[in-house]
């Protein structure tokens, strides 16, 4: 077992693609550092900004945030509450791992659909400085949901990786 993941080809694209969001995550972290140092040296030394510097450091930073939690999902390190799911027996835990793996699956799907619904409506619009796409802007939090209900879908599909505690973090 990889992570929570059954073995085989899929579980392994999987991986392959949550590491390559995760690589992409920390150029866009790279890149929203440089580009808010950027902003504050030409504000405070030659009193000039860089309007659009704030609208593209700010789609770095969310779409940071969803391109990783797939890899925090296959780490099992996502913020969890689970005092009362280590309080259960052995066969209560089975259980709550599942629901919760279920309550992910659905809220995941349901963004989807939620997503495609607005899209539909506001695909042809742009943001107000760098005139980018929204469907660019929304497709990192399309990919990140896409590929977090995938590795809660492999879960589910996968009775054993139900007995994995959230403490075991080994690194892929």
């Amino acid at each position: 077992m990889t992570h929570g993941l059954s073995r085989g080809a899929p579980a392994r694209a999987l991986l392959v693609a949550a590491r390559a969001s995760r690589a992409l995550s920390v150029l866009l972290l790279a890149l929203m550092a440089i580009l808010i140092v950027a902003q504050v040296f030409g504000r405070n030394l030659f009193n000039d900004g860089m309007p659009w510097a704030d609208e593209l450091a700010r789609f770095c930073g969310v779409a940071l945030v969803f391109l990783c939690a797939p890899m925090l999902a296959i780490r099992r390190a996502h913020v969890a509450v689970d005092f009362v799911q280590h309080a259960l027996p052995p066969g209560g835990r089975r259980l709550a791992t599942l629901l919760c793996e279920l309550m992910t699956f659905a809220f995941c799907a349901l963004w989807l659909w939620a997503l495609q619904a607005f899209l539909a409506r506001a695909w042809k619009f742009a943001t107000p400085t760098l005139g980018i796409p929204n469907w660019v802007v929304y497709a990192p939090a399309a990919l990140g949901f896409a590929l977090l209900a995938l590795v809660t879908l492999q879960r589910i599909l996968a009775p054993s990786s139900w007995d994995a505690a959230p403490d075991e973090r080994a690194a892929p």
